[in-house]
């Protein structure tokens, strides 16, 4: 059996290995345009701010690697131009001879990857304009600054590209705008916790600019679509990326609803003996089970593996993704999966949302606050997903919320997880019991949390709502939500008799402790509806500032 692999990264490197281990007598090919293969592309940033020396360590293995372990011949510098599924044939160009010759498979594995998404930009093309995709970008742009030495960069986009490349330009020196076209950062955070972030980084004086656009690329500035101009000698695209299909759609082969390869858990195409893998096709969610385009290493490298697989007749099939994901920059690290409130909302489910705000290890080991929201379906209780912010211990945690969402746990299911505890990594009660039991609350006890959104929204509207701040006097009278009244915990009971117990009510501490005991006491009194302020004073000013 021949079989054909188009593209040498992740994807289509892990299909031929998986595939030459499944069958050692199969003749495997694989073709790739560029000159780099089987590289860590996540890792790119950090060479070009110099965390990482030596470009080698991305670039672990070559063609030479391959042929002798996997017995794969892997031709760089060669392009697919045409694919014919007819004759199981493929038309090629070799870019150092600019020969064009033909070859033949028997299966044939499309690993294209995705490309930058290019903007409509006057100027996008002058040298100074970067897209971090590949390898050879990591080196132009290092061998940019190293000669050049931009003194003000900008950077379009706030995915994960676009704030990995902000430390890594940061570290050099360099002066950094970013430009985001939508009314948020964060893609992949809701509103509230995409505010919080911002609120951090504000703090660290790093220069934001939202809702807005570059229209023009000049030398030493951008001028932006509201007419701003911003000082920059060095522009990064990072606008996200889009899959690269274009020798599939070719070849008649079916693009799914997110404009991706679709497949199906096998990573068949519609067109017989032609599998897809990678940053080229469309997977689906755990939870709801649609269409969803994820372009990530993590899923390149398991649906290549499965891809190689399947062709060689094994019984692997794909499971579906949260979109995880994680990164980091300076201290900070920021984290997510499964589906936002937002998704879940447009999805139909009953959304019940909790901020959790708790230390990841107690204070005499210099824990820090780490931020959490859960997302949960009331009417099942299943957690549906999380995001966190904060510094250490936020992929710990993340990992478990994957794990829990995956398996289809319930909101009360958490308080009762056997985490591993020790002082140097969590305290007694993770933030995952904490997260548990505050949704297990709001959902079967009857305590229910209200965000700090809806908060603002209920006040600005001028509904009735009386807002209990439960602090001491002095945290009170330095800053608190508009309309509140101070009744400290320690007094609430007899204080809650000048209360209006039909009224709706919010109560709230800094972070939402004591906010909840407060409101234990009301609702033990009679009151008729209270709710307890999600992610207390802290997360409701961080926001409002925003």
């Amino acid at each position: 059996m021949k079989i054909v692999v188009i593209g040498a990264v992740a994807a289509g490197t892990s299909a031929a290995a998986k595939a030459r281990r499944n069958d050692d007598q199969a003749e495997i090919i694989i073709y790739e345009k560029d000159r780099d293969i089987s590289y860590s592309g996540c890792g790119l940033p950090y060479y070009i701010g110099g965390e990482i020396e030596d470009l080698s360590e991305l670039t672990p293995r070559d063609e030479l690697f391959f042929k002798k372990k996997y017995n794969i011949d892997i031709h760089t510098m060669h392009e697919v131009l045409k694919i014919d599924p007819y004759e199981k044939k493929l038309k090629i160009r070799n870019l150092q001879t600019m020969e064009i010759f033909e070859d033949s498979y028997d299966k044939l594995v499309i690993a294209t990857g995705a490309v930058p998404f290019v903007p409509v930009i006057k100027g996008i093309n002058s040298e100074h304009v970067f897209f971090l995709r590949n390898v050879q970008s990591a080196r132009n742009i290092r061998s940019y600054i190293k000669e050049h030495k931009p003194q003000h960069a900008v950077i379009a986009g706030t995915g994960f590209i676009g704030f990995e490349m902000l430390e890594n330009l940061m570290s050099d020196g360099i002066d950094i705008t970013i430009i985001e076209k939508d009314t948020k950062i964060t893609p992949n955070l809701d509103t509230d916790m995409a505010a919080y972030l911002e609120s951090i980084l504000l703090k660290k004086n790093i220069k934001i600019i939202k809702n807005n656009s570059i229209s023009e690329v000049q030398e030493d500035h951008v001028l932006l679509q509201d007419g701003k101009i911003v000082k920059s000698d060095m522009v990064i695209i990072a606008a996200g990326v889009k899959p690269h299909v274009c020798l599939a759609k070719e070849a008649d082969i079916e693009i799914g609803v997110t404009g991706a390869i679709r497949v199906n858990d096998k990573m068949q195409t519609n067109v017989e003996d032609i599998y897809a893998c990678g940053d080229c096709i469309e997977t689906f969610s755990v939870i709801t089970g649609k269409p969803v385009y994820r372009p990530l290493g993590s899923t390149a490298n398991k649906t290549g593996r499965i891809a190689g697989d399947a062709l060689t007749g094994g019984e692997l099939t794909y499971r579906g993704n949260l979109s995880t994901g994680i990164f980091k920059f300076f201290d900070l690290t920021v984290a997510n999966t499964g589906l936002t409130e937002r998704e879940a909302l447009l999805e139909g489910y009953d959304v019940v949302v909790c901020h959790n705000i708790k230390p990841d290890r107690p204070s005499y080991f210099h824990g820090k606050e780490m931020v959490i929201k859960a997302v949960a379906d009331r009417k099942t209780e299943r957690i549906l997903g999380a995001q966190i912010i904060g510094y250490e211990g936020v992929d710990k945690r993340i990992d478990v919320f994957v794990t829990l969402i995956t398996y289809g746990a319930k909101t009360n299911e958490l308080f009762h997880l056997d985490l591993a505890y020790a002082p140097p990594f969590s305290t007694t009660k993770d933030p995952v019991h904490y997260t548990g039991m505050i949704l297990d609350n709001a959902i079967r006890k009857g305590r229910p949390v209200i965000t700090a959104n809806k908060v603002q929204d209920l006040i600005a509207q001028g509904e009735k709502i009386q807002v209990i701040d439960a602090r001491v006097s002095k945290q009170y009278e330095d800053a608190h939500v508009d309309t509140a009244v101070n009744m400290p915990h320690s007094k609430l009971r007899e204080a809650a008799k000048d209360l209006d117990k039909e009224t709706l009510t919010v109560t709230y501490c800094n972070k939402g402790v004591t906010g909840n005991a407060a409101q234990n006491i009301l609702i033990n009194q009679g009151f008729k509806e209270v709710y307890n302020l999600s992610g207390g004073h802290k997360f409701y000013k961080a926001t409002k500032e925003e």
